[in-house]
């Protein structure tokens, strides 16, 4: 459904996108994060036709941004970060508004359409009320509304549960998840549980570079992420470690936090070691209780912040060479 192929941005002498190429299939729900001032809102101004490339091919189904940017301007949904509302217009009023100037001319498919873009989005019951008098919560599904309103292909959403409350914010997730039945999705976002909750796939770019594109299961394979358990254990922690790192298939036994309600240590083992029934016994022998046992893994949090400092750290290698 998109295609992006050595995509470069340039303002003077700032490199915005930096040779930037990656592909979105139809019906994925696409994570794309970076830090502040990676790109992203560049990127994603490019992808809808906002502001043109210096270098760069950009195809929304099939079609050139630059050679067909109406054709591809209509496959395209677009919500930024401030929903583009007119607070002094009625809901209904301004989704009308919007499929009409989107070229939904005959006003018999402009109901049907706002109708539908309304209860997908839970806005029906404030249909007649002025934008200005909802709450943040509601702007934000109207400014969802008009970005499906017309039936694109394509939806991107940039930072759309920013300055949500806790409920507003699973609401709107549950309505990006059940875009990807109808929609192919790029969700730009800092929130990164809520990459990690809706995105089947997750895009990390830096200083306009890509890092790396994968689904959020399979980043880790990107990075040296050491095999091994994570134990919650209630005894001596400093024997516990010295037994465990005595134990084959152990390399190593580090403690993380040491407690009297629970110490935790990691454990780090041989690639093809499972010793997990080995640790329990181990363990309950000298009179030490595992409390818990989990797989030592990384969450998407822990993951970017890793991918962030590779490339830092990768830059300033190719800098001193």
């Amino acid at each position: 459904m998109i295609e992006v192929r050595n995509l470069t941005k340039r303002y003077d002498d700032h490199l915005a996108v930096n040779n930037l190429s990656f592909t979105v299939d139809r019906g994925q729900i696409l994570g794309f994060l970076g830090p502040n001032g990676a790109g992203k809102s560049t990127t994603m101004n490019i992808l809808t036709g906002y502001i043109a490339p210096t270098e760069g091919t950009i195809l929304i189904n099939g079609f050139d941004m630059v050679k067909k940017p109406e054709k591809a301007k209509n496959c395209l949904g677009y919500l930024p970060e401030q929903p583009p509302v007119y607070p002094d217009m009625k809901v209904r009023e301004y989704l009308d508004f919007v499929a009409e100037l989107k070229g939904f001319s005959d006003k018999k498919v402009r109901v049907q359409a706002v109708e539908e873009a309304m209860e997908k989005t839970g806005i029906t019951d404030v249909s007649e009320r002025l934008i200005r008098h909802l709450s943040k919560g509601f702007k934000q599904r109207v400014g969802i509304a008009q970005a499906i309103v017309t039936r694109p292909e394509i939806v991107i959403l940039d930072e759309p549960t920013v300055g949500l409350d806790p409920v507003q914010i699973i609401e709107i997730r549950e309505l990006i998840k059940s875009f990807a039945k109808e929609h192919t999705v790029i969700l730009s976002s800092h929130i990164l549980s809520e990459i990690s909750a809706v995105c089947d796939t997750v895009m990390i770019i830096n200083k306009g570079k890509l890092i790396v594109s994968d689904t959020a299961e399979g980043l880790s394979k990107h990075l040296n992420v050491r095999k091994g358990l994570k134990l919650t254990v209630k005894g001596d922690a400093a024997k516990a470690k010295e037994i465990l790192s005595g134990m084959d298939g152990v390399e190593e036994a580090e403690i993380v936090k040491e407690g009297e309600e629970g110490s935790i240590l990691n454990v780090y083992t041989a690639q093809d070691a499972d010793v997990r029934e080995a640790v329990y016994f181990e363990l309950a022998s000298a009179h030490i209780a595992v409390l818990e046992q989990a797989a030592l893994s990384m969450d998407l949090e822990e993951m970017f912040l890793e991918f962030i400092k590779e490339s830092e750290e990768g830059e300033t290698d190719e800098s001193n060479l």
